[in-house]
């Protein structure tokens, strides 16, 4: 892909500039993208809030019942 300048981006259709986005994400590699110390923190203390009550989990499909049942 040949590199584009600040003012053809912003030609660019929102669309394009998605794709453009997403196709920028991808090509990370999770290892180069550290994890901050907070967010880091709170995945560990989910998990351990999960490893003490597995009741306030929630299936895939139940999280998506209830997200649909909101947004109605």
């Amino acid at each position: 892909m040949d590199a584009l300048s600040q003012d053809e981006i912003t030609r660019l259709t929102p669309q394009e500039r998605l794709a453009l986005i997403e196709q920028l994400w991808d090509s990370l590699d999770e290892s180069a993208i550290p994890l901050p110390d907070s967010q880091q923190a709170e995945l560990s203390r989910r998990l351990v809030s999960l490893h003490d009550d597995r009741s306030q989990a929630l299936t895939w499909e139940q999280l998506r019942s209830e997200l649909a049942r909101r947004r109605s």
